[in-house]
């Protein structure tokens, strides 16, 4: 684990890589590449997901992995506010069964972001949280979550601040990242179209996926993609995530240029709150 800081210390927010891997994760399952069976724990890379911690003490929760409860006991995080689901493939998503260990303490219903139009998908693959017609038989429980759509380009307010949606192409699926603040967050997307351009130019710290270097993929930016995305948006400082094992953290750092770095699995990126 590791913590960097951005500006002074007034009125913060932080960002905490839960997982800075693909659907894969790293190491992969059988095999032997020198990254899967590297020491160094950067590059023991999980399924991609986020908190980000506001001066107030809130908390939004990026995506629901299936390796969420192992990232909230390593990281320390005993409470989250509400989620925003970039989108719905299932390394996003599958773990949405772990926010019962919040919903079951009586709070009221955790409330989840979903991409307009995707509700009745998700609502259908876990029928069994959100019809109401399936209830847990007694002592025993399930999560009790109340959906909101997201739009394009309509700014929404979660946990007492404006979030700007950034939509991204990945291939077939448009994923919605966001901005808040000085913090722009863009997973999964192969290009910045000019909307979201727009939305993130002016962020101080803007978050990436990139899979590796070279070998354009049809749906993520690779390395080289990523760096010009950022170049463009003139963020301070980016930081890469949704990694691969085809490139290890340490090879990663040193190629990458002044103001991009390689996130990892349980670094905390801290900034002044207010936009610059």
């Amino acid at each position: 684990m590791g913590e960097v800081g951005v500006g002074g210390s007034s009125g913060t927010v932080k960002v905490t890589f839960l997982g800075t891997g693909t659907s894969f994760g790293i190491p992969v399952v059988g095999c032997d590449c020198s990254t899967c069976t590297s020491a160094d724990p950067h590059d023991k890379r999980s399924q991609h997901g986020a908190v980000v911690t506001f001066d107030d003490g809130a908390r939004l929760l990026v995506d629901t992995p299936p390796e969420l409860r192992l990232q909230l006991v390593q990281n320390s995080i005993d409470r989250v506010d509400a989620v925003w689901y970039t989108h719905l493939h299932a390394d996003h998503v599958h773990g949405i069964d772990d926010l019962r260990a919040f919903t079951v303490r009586g709070a009221p219903p955790f409330p989840a972001y979903v991409p307009h139009g995707e509700q009745a998908s998700l609502e259908q693959r876990f029928a069994y949280i959100f019809d109401q017609s399936i209830q847990p038989p007694r002592g025993t429980s399930k999560p009790t979550i109340e959906l909101h759509g997201i739009r394009p380009d309509e700014p929404v307010e979660i946990l007492g601040r404006s979030f700007m949606p950034v939509t991204v192409p990945h291939g077939p699926v448009t994923v919605y990242g966001f901005r808040v603040g000085p913090l722009g967050y863009v997973t999964d997307g192969k290009r910045l179209p000019d909307a979201a351009l727009a939305t993130l130019r002016g962020v101080r710290v803007l978050v990436l996926n990139a899979l590796w270097f070279g070998n354009p993929h049809p749906t993520h930016f690779n390395v080289e993609e990523a760096v010009e995305a950022a170049r463009v948006v003139g963020a301070e400082r980016t930081f890469l995530t949704h990694l691969t094992h085809r490139v290890r953290h340490e090879e990663l750092a040193a190629r990458l240029p002044p103001g991009v770095e390689a996130a990892f699995d349980g670094l905390t990126v801290e900034l002044d709150e207010e936009e610059r």
